[in-house]
């Protein structure tokens, strides 16, 4: 990432045209500082040459010490990364290791033209590379309005050590601006598509593509059934075309997330052409489900055969013509597209989507593909498709019944552990103490570079939009906004109190003085309501 220059490097060069401190027209060079700023990036595709350095960077210390996971939500607005990003460097004073994730899924649920949709490539292509845009805007928005509250500091200093706080804290100042990880589904199309598509989520920011390997024009949500596959060649074909992307547009850090279905898909749509044994097309035909060609099962007009092991067989068909895999079949076949995407793809990044969270699962895949490529990492889903709490519990109860510490009847074996009874029980509390270390867990053991939530902020929007809807429109009126919004934003320290300033309203301001002096009409004067939330 490109070293920022500081408040003294810009001053200095302003002041070598402007000696006496003004612009002929009167405009005070610490005014053009400040401007220069704020607006440290000049487009977005410099965003993602520069955090592709960043998570490159992140790669590295992970290989290191892989306590040194990253994480993300994902978010369906600018103003959900904005607001994630302020939260997490009001918490730990940075954001470093924070990225953003964006979901196709919430983008075909939330962000497209048609209504609300599920996961299966049905919204508009742009609409992935618009959010992108707008999310950049949020964060570079973000770091306006945070500059603008710093050289209000620095204007206020009454003296030569306040001044030099003041450009100390200017030049300390840490970006909004963190990776996104953008989920480009499975590249809408074929590998041109994929290509086209590519360089626009690049152009709008993405330092890093997630792509899978599901047929483009069946797609399917990761935890949906009816997901089909395509054979390792032309998944391949897709990885080098957002590769090409990356490159094209100069952007040689580019990350690429590989990521498989192939544990919950069950289904091909077509027979790749095998060269020669062993190759990716052998390795692919051979996990489907088949029939031995004999006098009771002959072949039949229209109907396919194999020659394999030394014999011909069928393999199965449905009616809709696609070919279904052996059962069992997933966890061998998630192992080998792993590694053809690495070693052959040039993936980055992996992506397991699996149907329950088990570390000890993601573990032994890993551990697999770890033979092959010993650096290989991992992108998790934390998802909320998985009932966390009621798995969690399971896998207690599995284990303690494993060492003896409880008998079968000590706790129900199903969804009665979900019940609040058991919130408090030994089970209830060492379950959530595997949860609070889920992350450390995947992360040390099973390679687990990043980890993500894909659609929190679609389910907290719906909780807290409940939440405060009942009590509004119930009995508690004015007292539910106070309670469960306003007042938790004041303790909090959460800045979107301030809603004018956290748009940017002071920033209008600081302009406005600058080219007008006293004459300027700010819209932050002593009437402003939101001096009512000044900082105690």
């Amino acid at each position: 990432m490109t070293k920022r220059q500081t408040f003294s490097e810009i001053r200095s060069a302003i002041l070598s045209r402007y000696p006496c401190g003004v612009t002929p027209g009167g405009v005070a060079v610490d005014d053009i500082v400040q401007l220069r700023l704020q607006n440290t990036w000049d487009t977005h595709l410099d965003i993602a040459r520069a955090m592709a350095g960043v998570m490159r960077a992140d790669m590295a210390a992970y290989d290191a010490d892989p306590t040194k996971f990253t994480q993300s939500l994902g978010c369906w607005s600018g103003f959900h990364a904005q607001q994630m990003i302020k939260a997490v460097k009001r918490l730990r004073g940075t954001a470093r290791g924070t990225y953003v994730y964006l979901s196709g899924w919430m983008v075909a649920g939330l962000r497209n033209r048609w209504g609300h949709l599920p996961d299966q490539s049905m919204h508009e292509k742009t609409a992935v590379a618009d959010l992108i845009a707008e999310i950049y805007t949020s964060l570079r928005q973000a770091d306006e309005v945070a500059m603008n509250d710093l050289f209000k500091a620095l204007k206020a200093a009454q003296t030569e050590t306040e001044r030099q706080a003041a450009i100390a804290a200017i030049d300390g100042f840490e970006t909004h601006v963190v990776p996104i990880i953008a989920d480009i589904d499975a590249g809408f199309g074929n590998e041109h598509a994929t290509y086209l598509l590519a360089k626009e989520l690049i152009k709008a920011g993405a330092c890093c593509l997630q792509i899978e390997n599901q047929v483009s024009d069946a797609k399917q949500c990761g935890h949906q059934d009816g997901k089909v596959t395509v054979p390792r060649e032309d998944f391949i074909e897709k990885l080098r075309a957002c590769r090409l992307a990356f490159e094209e547009l100069g952007v040689e850090d580019g990350v690429i997330v590989a990521r498989t279905d192939s544990l919950g898909a069950g289904l091909t749509q077509k027979v790749p052409v095998s060269q020669r044994p062993g190759d990716l097309a052998s390795d692919y035909i051979k996990w489907l489900a088949t029939a031995p060609i004999s006098a009771e099962n002959p072949i039949r007009e229209g109907e396919l055969a194999l020659y394999q092991n030394g014999a011909f067989v069928k393999p199965q068909r449905l009616a809709n013509g696609l070919f279904p895999f052996r059962p069992g079949t997933g966890r061998a076949r998630v192992v080998e597209d792993c590694i053809a995407s690495l070693t052959l793809g040039g993936a980055d990044l992996l992506w397991i989507e699996t149907d329950t969270p088990n570390v000890d699962e993601i573990a032994g895949m890993v551990a697999e593909i770890r033979k092959v490529v010993p650096d290989a990492k991992l992108t998790y889903n934390n998802s909320p498709s998985f009932n966390w709490t009621l798995n969690l519990r399971k896998q207690v109860r599995a284990q303690w019944l494993a060492e003896g510490t409880i008998t079968e009847d000590t706790y129900p074996n199903g969804p009665e552990l979900m019940k609040p009874d058991y919130d408090d029980t030994p089970l209830g509390r060492e379950a959530d103490a595997w949860l609070k270390a889920f992350q450390t867990e995947i992360a040390t053991r099973a390679g687990v570079f990043h980890n993500l939530i894909t659609l929190p902020t679609f389910h907290l929007t719906a909780k807290s939009m409940d939440e405060l809807s009942r009590g509004y429109f119930g009995e508690d009126k004015m007292l539910a906004y106070v309670a469960t919004v306003q007042r938790a934003e004041i303790r909090g320290g959460v800045s979107a109190v301030k809603h004018q300033h956290e748009v940017g309203s002071d920033l209008g301001d600081t302009f406005k003085e600058m080219v007008a002096g006293e004459r300027a009409l700010k819209a932050g004067g002593h009437a402003n309501t939101m001096n009512q939330f000044a900082a105690e």
